[in-house]
C-alpha cells in the first residue's frame, strides 16, 4: 500500500488532470471568461474536497473514476467561493494560492462572471459525466447533485457566508469573537465551511454505491473533519504567513471576524481540532471504516501547516 504522501500526490495528480480536461475553453466560451476560470482553478491548493470525494468513494469499495466527475465539481465550487470571497465587497483580499486574486488581474466584472460560470459548470458536468444508460448509476447522480447543491446554496455555503460577513465588525479587532457565542460560530462554519467538505465525502460514497448506513456514518465523520478544518485554518491565520498560506495572514484578525483562536486561543483551538478528528475516528472505526485514506485525511487537516 502506497504511503498517504504518495498517495495525496497520486490523486492530485488525477484530479489536476480532469480539471483541465472539465474547464470550458473557447470558442464555445469567451476567451476572457475561459482564461479568468483556467487561471483560477489551476491556480493549486489542498483539493481536499476532490481527494475526499475520491477517498470516500474508494473507502466502500467503489470505482473512484465514477466519483471524479463529481470531485472535479466540487473543486469548481470551491474555486467559485473563494473568487467571490476575495472580492472588494466580500473580504478584499489581494492573495490567494500563491498569487494576485482574479478580480486583481481580471476586474471585478470577470471575476464575478468566472465565479458564476464555475458554480454553474459544476452541475452541468455533474449531470454529464459519468454518461451512463444505467438507471441506478443515473439515480446516484441525481441524489450527489440534490446534495451538492444543498451543500452550496442559501441554507449552506452562501447562507454561511452571509452569517459571517453580518458578524464581521472591524472596529471590533480587540474582541472580534466575542461577536458571535461558540455555538453560533460553530453553526456558521457549519454552513459556510463545512457544508461542502461534508458534501464531498457523502458525494464519494454515493458514487461508490453504497448503502445509507455508510452514507450517514462518513457524513458524521466528515463534518467533525468540516470543523477541525475551518478550527485550523483560523489558527493558521495568527501563526503563518503569507508566503506558506498562499493567501494573505492575519486578515480575519485585521477584519474583525469571529474565530476559533480568538475565542479559545491557538492552544485552546488545536485542543478542539484534535477532539474533532478523534470523534470523527470513532465514527469510522464503528462503521468499519478505520483503515481507510480517510483518517489519514483527518490528521492531514488537522497537522497541516498552510
Amino acid at each position: 500500500m502506497e504511503d498517504f504522501h504518495d498517495y495525496l500526490e497520486a490523486r492530485r495528480a488525477e484530479i489536476e488532470a480532469a480539471l483541465v480536461a472539465a474547464l470550458p475553453a473557447p470558442p464555445e466560451c469567451p476567451a476572457s471568461v475561459a482564461s479568468a476560470m483556467r487561471y483560477s482553478v489551476t491556480a493549486g491548493g489542498k483539493r481536499l474536497r476532490p481527494i475526499l470525494c475520491l477517498a470516500s468513494a474508494e473507502a466502500v469499495g467503489g470505482d473512484r473514476t465514477l466519483a471524479m466527475p463529481a470531485a472535479c465539481a466540487l473543486e469548481f465550487i470551491h474555486t467559485y467561493s473563494l473568487i467571490h470571497d476575495d472580492l472588494p465587497a466580500m473580504d478584499n483580499d489581494t492573495m490567494r494560492r500563491g498569487r494576485p486574486t482574479l478580480h486583481v488581474v481580471a476586474g471585478e466584472g470577470i471575476a464575478i462572471l468566472a465565479g458564476d460560470g464555475l458554480l454553474t459548470e459544476a452541475f452541468a458536468l455533474m449531470a454529464r459525466e459519468p454518461a451512463t444508460a444505467d438507471l441506478v448509476l443515473a439515480a446516484r447522480k441525481l441524489r450527489v447533485i440534490g446534495v451538492v447543491a444543498a451543500a452550496a446554496g442559501a441554507t449552506g455555503m452562501v447562507g454561511g457566508q452571509a452569517l459571517d460577513l453580518s458578524a464581521s465588525r472591524p472596529d471590533r479587532t480587540d474582541r472580534p469573537a466575542l461577536l458571535l457565542a461558540g455555538e453560533d460560530l460553530r453553526m456558521m462554519h457549519a454552513r459556510k465551511t463545512g457544508a461542502l467538505i461534508r458534501a464531498a465525502a457523502v458525494a464519494g460514497v454515493i458514487m461508490g454505491g453504497a448503502d445509507d448506513r455508510f452514507v450517514q456514518s462518513i457524513d458524521a465523520a466528515a463534518a467533525e473533519l468540516g470543523l477541525a478544518f475551518q478550527i485550523i485554518d483560523d489558527v493558521l491565520d495568527v501563526e503563518g504567513v503569507s508566503a506558506s498560506l498562499g493567501k494573505t495572514a492575519g486578515k480575519d484578525a485585521a477584519a474583525g471576524k469571529a474565530t476559533y483562536a480568538a475565542l479559545y486561543g491557538i492552544d485552546g483551538a488545536r485542543r478542539m481540532a484534535t477532539a474533532c478528528l478523534d470523534r470523527a475516528d470513532g465514527i469510522l472505526r464503528e462503521a468499519g471504516l478505520g483503515g481507510t485514506r480517510l483518517s489519514e485525511i483527518g490528521r492531514w487537516i488537522v497537522n497541516r501547516s498552510h
